[in-house]
């Protein structure tokens, strides 16, 4: 180990599931315990089960596990300071070194940095960090949250004099064309006896690793304190941080001591400016941006909470080709990692901080406050002791990253406070969709007048907002604080939105004009829309409302109510493994400028569509395109029906207009005006062949994409996202099982089980097949396709080689698909 150094900490450690309460002294015998790498979720690990678990966390069990790491205190490392730091343990984790407590920390997504230096051996002995992660809540939450040390582990040996992790705090004050003023404020620790005197140095390095610029500065710091030091640091023709324009910048910061150099700290940044207009929305380097997000929960799918950067960067960036810009990480902060990933890519964030406040919410049922059971126990009991800890711990960790654009202070905040619900009039607000298509029957004086008669709660909501907003604001002032809120009108007239620079609508577009009428200079957007062509245009429609955060951007364990088998909600543009669904076209229609078609087909007895007495398609659903809630109707991703069976068909597109074909034969051109809900129709009676729509724009023909009919199952194509990967024990391979006709078309109208076969130094991850209600277990090699596809998910060890793979399904067995290990 090298002093000053950071160093990964995740390899080697020991693993078992045990209620008992002494595991963490050395003398433990832990010879047969379970050898693992971090990052690591137990509950993942387990079958899905009706009876041992709970539809709001996934159908998946929780429990007590425990963590162990021996380790040598460093040779020639006195003096010296040993700092950890956990990116995320899910949770109440307590951490003990050589059988000594270190620290409790109980909320599961925020980092946790120990100073171990008092608690280490001699030099050159060992010692144990033992980690035990108290799961037995494991309804706590209203989403699947995984189990265990599911985010990655840092070690730091320093001269007692260091930077802290977390220690630095990069902003740019001063943007224009010629120059940038670089503004770094950087705490140093001292953990000797005696004062310090020292030299600080920073060297800027610009996006292609060119050194730019350097400062340097002598400074002194007491004995057994900390000190901020702040610089100014000029960089020429800066290359601004951007959507889609990741320039990423790096500044290492050193220490020197006697002209020895004792540490070094580099931190990335980017510069940006950002702007949120009461009038006119997001401004980005002073250029106006529709913001096009979506929301996010923490887990992987297959992998649950302990999810490899590889995967994350397959699921942005399909994202991003749909169009999407932005990330609300909800309900909680996200890792680390995942902001780097995002800074990388050029997409937006919102941080969430926390989804329960002074209040508990019911995990089982959302709206129905009921919290009785010690298994559904979630934050609201740790909130008052621990928020102000974890909220500043998860700024500190986060407040470099450009990708950042807001901080949001909780989610849905008005549910727990029954005097703001009552306040509204919305007395029987449901998830229905009441509250979605409805003004409140009282305006803003009148909810104000009732909310004040009613607000007799030890807790309000507003003076909880307060504290929140005004802990944000003492580490950071550069973003805009807001929350999301369900219920708007109770929170402005509760005062609640008074501690907040913008205010987030879950579900509530239909108040943007009320409510910026009632409230004229507060910044507003969507926070939570719904994934629905009435969602964008509302947008569209209103300069200035900034954006929307759609719910869901990828199908998500849990939130399932007590609906066995559905294991996940499935609100998703993008399905559990990562595959489209019609959504995902419909708002990539809408959100790119290029081309964009694709077809969906359904049986016109099954299709919300039906004919009206003049032959045209007309939506018989209730409220029709604009009430459309979560979920998108039920539609096909094929052509395979009985011969003269009468269909509908669907294209998603923003042509101007588009020419239906079947067999080469035109079944009409249609203008996309011409369709309210953004929708074009066809009633088209089935006959087997090529289905085809023509996209045309001003300039003539566009783009073009086809429905085969398909014959039965001959093959299974393999196909893999990357073929070669390195040794490194975190890079993974997303291998897709196609089921294939005899002309090798994709076959979406069939099902088959697949086994799949792994030759070489390899680890599998899991299987699956998308479908929010399969109770398939993710741990295996054999999977039923959903849809004619499944997914195997590989992640490369340290071994170097060639991994073999092959796929079988009833005597059918596709090529060999070939991963290098490098």
């Amino acid at each position: 180990m090298m002093k000053g150094q950071i160093m990964d900490f995740n390899d080697h450690w020991k693993f078992l599931l045990s209620g008992e309460s002494s595991l963490e002294k050395m003398s433990v015998d832990d010879t047969h315990w379970r050898m693992m790498d971090l990052p690591h979720d137990w509950s993942v690990e387990f079958p899905f089960d009706e009876d041992l678990g709970e539809g709001c966390t996934g159908y998946l069990p929780g429990g007590i596990g425990w963590y162990r790491k021996h380790f040598m205190t460093p040779e020639d490392s006195d003096p010296c300071s040993v700092l950890l730091n956990f990116d995320g343990i899910y949770n109440h984790a307590t951490i003990f070194v050589n059988g000594q407590e270190v620290t409790h920390r109980p909320y599961g997504y925020v980092p946790i940095t120990i100073n171990v230096t008092d608690y280490l051996r001699p030099q050159g002995e060992d010692n144990v960090i033992a980690v035990r992660v108290d799961h037995s809540r494991y309804a706590d939450s209203r989403w699947y949250t995984g189990s265990g040390i599911y985010r990655k582990v840092k070690m730091m040996v320093v001269e007692p004099l260091y930077i802290p992790f977390g220690g630095t705090y990069v902003t740019t004050p001063v943007i224009d064309h010629d120059q940038a003023t670089v503004h770094v404020d950087v705490t140093v620790a001292n953990d000797a006896a005696h004062d310090s005197t020292f030299k600080m140095v920073h060297e800027i390095m610009d996006p292609h690793g060119k050194k730019i610029a350097e400062v340097n500065g002598t400074f002194h710091v007491p004995h057994e304190s900390q000190k901020n030091i702040a610089m100014d640091i000029t960089v020429t023709s800066p290359l601004l941080w951007d959507v889609l324009k990741p320039n990423v910048y790096q500044i290492t910061t050193s220490l020197y001591k006697d002209a020895d150099k004792i540490q070094s700290y580099t931190t990335s940044f980017g510069i940006r400016s950002i702007r949120f207009d009461v009038n006119e929305g997001f401004f980005i380097n002073g250029t106006n941006r529709l913001i096009k997000g979506v929301c996010l929960h923490h887990d992987g799918g297959i992998v649950g909470a302990a999810v490899p950067m590889g995967v994350w960067e397959r699921r942005l960036k399909k994202l991003m080709e749909g169009g999407c810009n932005a990330i609300r990480c909800a309900h909680n902060p996200p890792s680390e990692e995942f902001l780097d990933l995002c800074d990388r890519l050029g997409l937006l964030v919102q941080n969430e901080f926390f989804d329960e406040w002074d209040n508990p919410k019911d995990k089982r049922l959302n709206t129905y406050e009921r919290h009785d059971d010690y298994i559904s126990r979630g934050y609201a009991e740790d909130f008052q002791k621990w928020a102000e800890k974890d909220l500043h711990d998860i700024m500190i960790r986060d407040r470099n990253h450009p990708c950042i654009i807001q901080w949001s202070i909780g989610n849905e905040i008005e549910w727990p406070y029954a005097p703001v619900i009552k306040a509204t009039g919305y007395f029987d607000a449901d998830a229905s969709g009441n509250y979605f298509w409805t003004q409140p029957p009282y305006g803003p004086e009148k909810i104000k007048e009732r909310y004040q008669q009613l607000s007799k709660e030890t807790y309000t909501i507003e003076k909880t907002a307060q504290k929140l907003s005004d802990w944000t604001k003492a580490l950071d002032t550069t973003r805009p604080v807001i929350a999301n809120c369900i219920l708007p009108s109770g929170s402005h007239a509760a005062g609640a939105t008074d501690a907040m620079d913008m205010v987030g609508y879950s579900y509530r577009r239909i108040m943007y004009d009320f409510l910026h009428e009632a409230y004229p200079d507060k910044i507003m957007m969507g926070t939570e829309n719904l994934g629905q062509w009435h969602e964008w245009k509302a947008v569209l429609d209103r300069p200035f409302i900034s954006g929307i955060y759609i719910w869901t951007g990828i199908d998500y364990l849990g939130e399932s109510h007590n609906a066995w088998p559905k294991k996940s909600t499935h609100s998703g543009l993008l399905n559990l493994a990562g595959f489209e669904k019609p959504s995902y076209h419909m708002m990539k229609s809408l959100w790119l400028e290029e081309p964009v078609i694709a077809i969906y087909t359904q049986k016109a007895s099954n299709s919300i569509f039906k004919p009206n007495a003049s032959g045209v398609l007309e939506d018989t659903t209730q409220g029709g395109w604009e009430q459309r809630l979560w979920y998108w109707h039920t539609t096909n991703p094929y052509w395979n029906y009985t011969e003269g069976e009468e269909t509908v068909v669907e294209v998603y597109t923003n042509c101007q207009e588009v020419e239906l074909f079947l067999n080469d034969t035109s079944l009409g051109r249609k203008a996309l005006e011409a369709f309210d809900d953004h929708i074009m129709k066809w009633a088209v009676p089935f006959s087997s062949g090529q289905l085809t729509a023509v996209g045309y724009n001003d300039k003539g023909p566009s783009t073009d994409t086809s429905l085969i009919t398909t014959g039965d199952i001959t093959g299974i194509e393999l196909l893999m996202d990357k073929d070669v990967i390195h040794a490194n024990k975190e890079d993974v391979v997303h291998v897709t099982a196609q089921l294939v006709d005899g002309q090798h078309h994709p076959i979406r109208c069939r099902e088959a089980v697949i086994d799949f076969h792994v030759e070489g130094d390899c680890r599998i991850l899991g299987v699956d097949n998308g479908y929010y209600a399969s109770t398939q277990n993710f741990q295996s090699t054999q999977i039923n396709t959903h849809e004619g596809r499944c997914l195997m998910l590989l992640q490369a060890q340290d071994i170097k080689g060639l991994v073999r793979i092959t796929a079988s399904s009833q005597g059918i067995t596709s090529s060999v698909a070939d991963l290098h290990i490098q």
